[in-house]
């Protein structure tokens, strides 16, 4: 049960209350009157249900669990107006049924369960093998995955210190030597039980001293998937919930546990669990199980490990796995775990402890106490590096994802106004850094210190205050900008070059033949004047109207004319306005004669034959008209501008020629055709006007050429395609209306400032830059974000802070004149595990999704979908090799943070704008829209939520009103079901071949889909299960802050293809599933590693040294076989043997000036091997290995069983276990990880990448394991 929220704090002495406060901001999206012809909305009968809020605005509805007299809000733009939060994904909690704490269990095969995942609250590092199925079920094509026994003990819960844990996952076979001795091991050490120069050691890294929960005034409650310091048992839910019907097995949780809090602190010792004190090294967790192939591969049972016990948790989705080719059971392996239906409260400060933030999917309510909201900034790693050297070993990113203006949970208070009067608000005279609470005064409140850069400030006489015992000042508490993490300034005089703009939006809508025959201009017009009701109305509002084809068509809406009179422009390449004024007129003046306009212009145009757009014109003019005031232009386009100014060809033929001809720059496609519009943009931000665009076309409208102009402007792109005027016309109003009445703010300027020993690297986003450390916003709202990221150009101290200030000078609706200032500190630490417990994981994925957007227009989708998978493993492989005391090359170890970036980072390499079979348009769409948006909404962009709706009914429950979801992959979806598919932007409903005619009546109104259109409009029957649908739709509308456009999903037809596309953990053409992937990451990581390995150290060297001690180890065998050797036989045998040592000695130098050779080639051949897509022949790596093991001739295969015998070419063992390519030219056993994929001799392969150990000295090629059937295993 969450606590209540904590009491508002009563308001400071210069805290100025907005006279326009309005609690509740619902009344506006209230009561939708969508009625008109065809081409016009549909009846608000038709949607879904009653709708109060069918779409962006849906954020105003409160839950009924809400109290309707929350904490006092105010106006979009002064303490922002309450408006429902969006929430993104989110996962229900434990189930009835789920295990106690300390405790789990094994999924029985075939049969789902309904117990929780908890793998995400192990922060502990454990050798964790995969719950696996027998190996006769089939064969398996994937190398080297392990079988299991028959009564594994999955689930257990292993009790001893980590020290004490056994982490090796299999014994390892031993090679038979021809040699006596040790002359057949290798010469340097086993790799998984000594440590080579340069990596982790033997003794198990401890990490920063184990911190443990204190008490936390206001019962903050934790959050499931959030990474705290400390970590519970195996099998024990989240912190803070309770299994149902269990009792409780732990001690209460007294809050979550304080970043960096000391182990022998009071927070330490107070409520701290048992397993606080087995901290491990950097926050380690599950480890993906060996895939080399063990001794199970051979017929023989594998050992179970001591650690088995030592577990991820089970997944809530687990179920029999039906046709997989793994081993590995699909429901062990990390996946997003279901959050509590239940509110929690989130400190974001505890003292001098900063709390880490939860994760951006989840459902919270936020109190300041001293850093800021993490809706409004949050960054990717919670702890920052003392030094560049720590982060770039880390290889995860340093950035900040800023949302200015993030809509604030209902509950939370607002942010309060602060007015300095004529003297403005305080700064450092320095770097001009705002006053906040991480500022520190001195010398009796006389002075005060920047926290920025250090530099010591005299404070301003009327604003001095002595200091407390805790130094700090004893009007601290009562002064929003000294306590609260996010306040706001009234800007004075000085921040002003003119007079605050006033709220003046411009509408162009496309009247030409296309727009009208399709209803896309009945359909604008009838959202507009719809629309405008909801704009904040004052005195200073103003709107204007423009339509356009292939002229520009103006109207003068003054109070003074009878009717709105049309003024044409038909010069389109110089274009000027006929009016220098009556062309934007007071709102409350032309209301009335703009809704009779809107009205009849569709019929104005009903017979209009000009099929040309002069869409570059139209925005030059709508430029023109808002040029002396600034402001909005919502411009409503639905066909390719083809005349005028910015004119465009279509491209889109010629992308699909160059796709199938595997041109190396199809990219060039996905950038703007020429400059002109990029020019124009540039123009219009300078003049603080942004533009909207509305895309309603069924056609190639060039999105990558057209996009430049919201992008710069601080605008965005709205895509309905292929429209349709009976579905699309409701999430075009909502989409206006929400546009319109979103908190946002006009002429705005953005600066981040930093602590000393960072500086800004980039800014990324939509606005326009014209200074290196400014970006300009003609207009900022609610939904748009900007990442920022830093680098190194100084070192912090080991227990120091780095504070972050983002400063945004704007005007709001109502002309005041604000400066927001958002504040957050994080402790800086010289551990690298500590980077990696405290990363973040929805930031860090965000800064994915944002970088691979901007790499689009640049580089070929191949490399960016590679440089995706390369950062991925970098960071992974950084932890492994840092942080991570287990050495096992075929062990996927994850930190805890982390451990669903695999998983994330496939489902983005199989987006909409990463596939190949995508749409150019389509393509640069995604690539816009990802570009800006939130945190919250970056995971369910590529990892959409799904939701089984065929058993709503059976499954209601009274906390939430979205059933749990299952994961993306097709084993769990079935026949016999319906299922909703939603990522923010789209919905699809699935409908499965044999569902039950019932089902369908009761949810489409029809016994069968035959009538039922693939673009649907939600309509709500008289029967429980419509109902219930309506509300889960209705929910998901609010939550996202989007209409979200449902669409039907046939199985079998295309529109089943395309829902299918969505089950990112699933196989698919060129693509590999969950499973495979991490395999393929498993093997890449363990390639890296060695990988550095052998670059840091001389090559030379250690040839020398190999030649060296085997030199040294014949001798040493010689001498004590000669002193042993007392008659003739142990003569010969001394003999015989000292042959063998010589040959093998010979065969070593041979080894070594092969090892010399291959060295040369690794590099060329790796660089090669990466980037190329089809497989090649590399003769020179071709020519040195049958060097140095032979040709085919030597192979001698055993008899034809399931496992076939023959000689290894490498040891000599004559009954091998062996692994042949379809060719059987390469016959290597398994003992000597000689996993191929790739003949050396005739390239026969399945992938391109392959293993290949040379010799024993590390000389070896490592490429992974791809996918496919390998035969002859």
């Amino acid at each position: 049960m969450a606590s209540p929220p904590p009491a508002p704090m009563r308001p400071p002495p210069n805290y100025i209350p907005n006279p326009n406060q309005n609690p509740n901001l619902s009344g506006s999206f209230q009561n939708l009157q969508i009625s008109g012809q065809v081409g016009a909305p549909p009846p608000a009968t038709t949607t879904s249900g009653p709708i109060s809020r069918p779409g962006p605005p849906p954020a105003a509805l409160s839950r009924s669990s809400f109290p309707s007299n929350g904490a006092p809000v105010g106006p979009p733009n002064g303490p922002p107006s309450m408006i429902r939060a969006p929430l993104a994904q989110s996962f229900r909690g434990p189930t009835p049924g789920s295990p106690p704490p300390n405790q789990s269990f094994n999924a029985p095969p075939g049969r789902p369960t309904s117990a929780s995942y908890m793998a995400n609250q192990n922060l502990n590092p454990v050798s964790q093998p995969l719950q696996t199925v027998p190996a006769a079920a089939q064969p398996n094509p994937l190398i080297g995955l392990p079988t299991p026994q028959p009564n594994s003990m999955i689930g257990t819960t292993a009790s001893q210190p980590f020290a004490s844990r056994s982490l090796v996952s299999a014994p390892q076979r031993q090679v038979a030597s021809p040699f006596p001795g040790s002359l057949n091991q290798n010469p340097m050490g086993s790799m998984g039980s000594r440590p080579l120069p340069g990596l982790p050691g033997s003794q198990p890294y401890s990490g920063p001293p184990a911190p443990a929960s204190q008490p936390v005034r206001g019962s903050t409650q934790s959050f499931p998937g959030q990474p705290f310091m400390g970590q519970p048992s195996v099998g024990q839910p989240p912190m803070g919930l309770q299994p149902m019907g269990q009792p409780s097995m732990a001690p209460p949780f007294m809050g979550p546990p304080p970043m960096g809090a000391p182990a022998g602190s009071a927070a330490a010792s107070f409520g701290a669990h048992a397993w606080q004190s087995q901290q491990r090294p950097g926050g380690m967790s599950g480890v993906i199980p060996p895939v080399r192939m063990g001794p199970a591969a051979m017929g023989q049972q594998p050992m179970t490990p001591p650690h088995a016990g030592a577990v991820m948790g089970y997944s809530p989705h687990a179920g029999a796995q039906v046709g997989t080719p793994s081993k590995i059971d699909p429901n062990q392996i990390p996946r997003p775990v279901p959050s509590s239906s239940s509110q929690a409260y989130f400190e974001t400060r505890q003292g001098t402890v900063v709390n880490p933030p939860p994760p951006a999917t989840s459902d919270f309510v936020v109190r300041d106490t001293g850093n800021c909201s993490p809706r409004l900034m949050r960054c990717t790693l919670n702890q920052i590096p003392c030094n560049g050297d720590i982060l770039t070993q880390s290889c995860m990113p340093l950035a900040l994802m800023v949302q200015p203006f993030a809509l604030p949970h209902p509950l939370e208070e607002p942010i309060q106004l602060v007015d300095f009067g004529e003297i403005g608000p305080v700064r450092c005279i320095r770097c001009k850094a705002y006053i906040n609470p991480f500022m520190r005064f001195i010398d009796q409140g006389r002075r005060f210190v920047c926290n920025l850069c250090g530099f010591g400030n005299d404070t301003p006489r009327d604003y001095i205050c002595n200091l407390g015992p805790d130094t700090r000042r004893r009007d601290a508490d009562e002064r929003p900008e000294l306590c609260r993490g996010t306040v706001e300034f009234v800007a004075t005089k000085e921040f002003m070059v003119r007079e605050p703009m006033p709220a003046v939006y411009f509408f162009v809508v496309d009247v030409s033949m296309n727009a009208v025959g399709t209803g896309a201009a009945a359909a604008a017009c009838s959202a507009i004047s719809q629309a405008i009701s909801d704009i904040p109305e004052g005195p200073r509002t103003m709107v204007g109207i423009a339509t356009f084809d292939s002229t520009i068509h103006f109207y003068n809406l003054k109070r003074s004319q009878q009717q709105p009179v049309m003024l044409i422009v038909p010069d389109v390449e110089d274009v000027y306005t006929p009016l220098q004024t009556d062309l934007i007129v007071p709102l409350g003046e032309c209301r009335e004669a703009l809704e009779q306009l809107l009205e009849s212009i569709p019929s104005m145009y009903q017979t209009n034959k000009i099929a040309e757009s002069a869409f570059g014109a139209a925005i030059k003019a709508g430029f023109l008209a808002l040029k002396p005031t600034g402001g909005k232009l919502l411009v409503f386009q639905s066909v390719l501008p083809s005349v005028g100014i910015g004119s465009l060809s279509s491209r889109e033929a010629e992308g699909r020629i160059n796709v199938s001809a595997a041109d190396k720059e199809p990219h060039k496609l996905l950038q703007p055709a020429d400059k002109t519009l990029k020019t124009m943009a540039m123009e219009f931000a300078e003049y603080q006007v942004c533009v909207d665009v509305f895309l309603t076309t069924q056609t190639y409208v060039d999105i990558a050429s057209i996009c430049v102009v919201p992008r710069t402007t601080g605008g965005q792109i709205y895509y309905y395609y292929p429209f349709s005027a009976v579905a699309d016309p409701a999430k075009l109003y909502n989409d206006l209306r929400w546009n319109l009445s979103r908190p946002q703010g006009f002429e705005a300027v953005m600066r981040v400032r930093c602590g000393q020993g960072l500086q800004v690297q980039e800014y990324s986003g939509n606005f326009c830059k014209r200074v290196p450390t400014d970006i300009d916003l003609p207009a900022m709202d609610s939904d748009k974000t900007i990442m920022v990221t830093f680098k190194h150009d100084d070192k912090f101290q080991e227990g120091a802070e780095c504070g972050f200030q983002c400063a945004v000078l704007y005007t709001t609706v109502h002309g005041q004149r604000r400066i927001r200032v958002i504040n957050l500190s994080l402790p800086c630490t010289t551990v690298l595990g500590n980077l990696f417990r405290s990363a973040d994981l929805d930031s860090q994925f965000s800064c994915f999704l944002k970088q691979a957007a901007n790499g689009i227009p640049t580089a070929p989708l191949t490399q960016v979908r590679e440089q995706i998978v390369s950062h991925c493993i970098n960071i992974l492989g950084s932890y492994r090799k840092f942080c991570a005391s287990i050495s096992s090359s075929g062990q996927l170890i994850l930190p805890e943070a982390l451990k669903l970036l695999p998983l994330y980072t496939l489902a983005l390499i199989k987006s909409v704008g990463l596939r190949n079979d995508g749409r150019l348009d389509d393509r640069s769409y995604w690539a816009s829209h990802a570009a800006s948006i939130s945190t919250s909404l970056a995971v369910p962009l590529v990892y959409p939520r799904l939701i089984p709706i065929h058993d709503l009914t059976s499954k209601e429950e009274e906390d939430s009103i979205l059933p749990p979801v299952v994961a993306l992959s097709s084993e769990h979806l079935s026949d016999e079901g319906v299922f909703l598919l939603e990522n923010g932007e789209d919905a699809l409903i699935y409908v499965g071949g044999m569902v039950n005619p019932e089902i369908l009546h009761k949810l489409f109104g029809s016994p069968s889909l035959e009538g039922v259109p693939s673009q649907l409009v939600l309509q709500q029957f008289d029967n429980d299960l419509s109902k219930k649908l309506n509300e889960v739709v209705n929910e998901i509308r609010r939550q996202r802050c989007s209409y979200l456009r449902l669409r039907l999903c046939k199985k079998g037809e295309p529109s089943g293809m395309l829902f299918h596309s969505y089950m990112v953990e699933d196989k698919s053409p060129g693509s590999l599933s969950y499973v495979e992937f991490l395999v393929h990451d498993s093997l890449l990581i363990g390639f890296a590693n060695r990988f550095y390995y052998r670059k840091q150290h001389n090559t030379t060297d250690m040839i020398e040294s190999d030649q060296k001690q085997i030199l040294e180890e014949a001798k040493a065998k010689a001498e004590f076989y000669k002193f042993k050797c007392n008659n003739k036989e142990e003569l010969d045998e001394f003999r015989q043997s000292e042959k063998e040592l010589l040959y093998e000695l010979k065969r070593a130098k041979t080894r070594a000036k092969l090892y010399q050779r291959l060295t040369e080639l690794l590099d060329a051949e790796l660089q090669l091997l990466l980037d190329e897509d089809e497989p090649r022949r590399h003769a020179p790596v071709a020519g040195v290995v049958e060097e140095a093991f032979g040709n085919r001739d030597e192979i001698t295969c055993g008899p034809e069983t399931g496992h076939p015998t023959a000689v290894c070419i490498r040891c000599r063992d004559e009954e091998a276990c062996v692994m042949m390519l379809p060719c059987n030219h390469l016959c290597l056993c398994l003992a000597c990880k000689m996993e191929t994929d790739r003949c050396p001799d005739c390239c026969v392969t399945k992938s391109g990448w392959f293993w290949l150990d040379v010799s024993e000295y590390y000389a070896f090629f490592c490429f992974s394991l791809f996918s496919g059937q390998v035969s002859g295993y």
